[in-house]
């Protein structure tokens, strides 16, 4: 399948480069360099030049504190472009996969957010972000729009790896407890996604809007602690001591969700495909960073 991948330079877009080629797709991968989505008229020349058969959106403005004050920005990249995608998805007649966020959420559910339960960004980011999902459910027909949350991977800047410096450097770490959420390996984001690809050239797709995450729930500082025992069982020497803190003791410009836990049990009966366990991804991805 002739594919149009935005954002390869991301987590998710190196994780999907490597796996699509492996699996015989051509792609057209477009870094920021390629095509600044923040000025999205060039996609465009680009459609018409690559005619691709499906169109996946793995780009993003995911500065969420930054996006507070960089909100012309954010809205460009996450909203103009996605609507120009979908807009030039149509016109051509090819799919479009986009990736979203738990952030379109408020964070107050008790209970994990199912794909159809309403929205309310308080920030920025899940603003414009939501803006953008909105675009793809208007403009285009054939569309699959993923929410994802707390994405890591051994490429580009995450939780992990931020939990691998700083582990790696200092005595003690203080972590936020009261925010739960799920994590997502990239690389099994990208593989469920080429799951949705082959039941795309299949002509068995269920369109529509799903969530995707690895099936743990936790906080952040339960993660950090996951994360020292898998570096320490990876060959890291780590001594490194974390405690608990609340939200409102790291303040940010950008209000996080307390809660953001995805419900993927319908991705799990659409594509039968169970969500995968968050403990062997993230020893796949602390190995590689000590290795590095």
């Amino acid at each position: 399948m002739n594919i149009l991948l935005t954002g390869a330079t991301g987590q998710l877009g190196q994780c999907l480069m490597a796996r699509a080629n492996r699996l015989g797709h051509k792609v057209t991968a477009l870094s920021r360099s390629d095509c600044d989505l923040s000025q999205p008229s060039m996609l465009a020349d680009i459609f018409s030049r690559v005619k691709p058969d499906l169109v996946i959106n793995a780009a993003a403005y995911t500065a969420v504190d930054k996006a507070e004050t960089e909100a012309e920005i954010a809205f460009a990249v996450n909203a103009e472009a996605v609507f120009q995608l979908a807009m030039l998805c149509q016109k051509y007649e090819c799919p479009l996969i986009h990736v979203s966020t738990d952030y379109v959420f408020d964070g107050l559910a008790t209970s994990p957010y199912q794909p159809d339960d309403k929205t309310g960004p308080t920030s920025v980011y899940g603003t414009s972000k939501l803006a953008g999902e909105q675009a793809v459910c208007r403009h285009t027909s054939a569309y699959l729009i993923i929410r994802t949350s707390w994405v890591f991977s051994e490429y580009g800047q995450n939780f992990v790896k931020t939990m691998h410096r700083l582990m790696t450097s200092r005595d003690q770490l203080s972590v936020v407890s009261d925010q739960l959420g799920r994590p997502t390996y990239a690389g099994d984001l990208a593989d469920f996604i080429l799951h949705a690809v082959a039941r795309i050239e299949a002509g068995s797709c269920p369109w529509g809007t799903y969530h995707f995450s690895n099936a743990t729930t936790l906080s952040w500082y339960q993660f950090a602690l996951m994360i020292k025992d898998a570096l320490v069982k990876a060959g890291c020497s780590i001594d490194t001591s974390v405690s608990p803190i609340t939200t409102a003791d790291y303040p940010t410009p950008a209000r996080r969700p307390a809660f953001s836990v995805l419900d993927c049990q319908s991705t799990e009966q659409a594509f039968d495909y169970p969500m995968p366990l968050l403990a062997p991804a993230l020893a796949t991805v602390c190995k590689l960073l000590n290795d590095y």
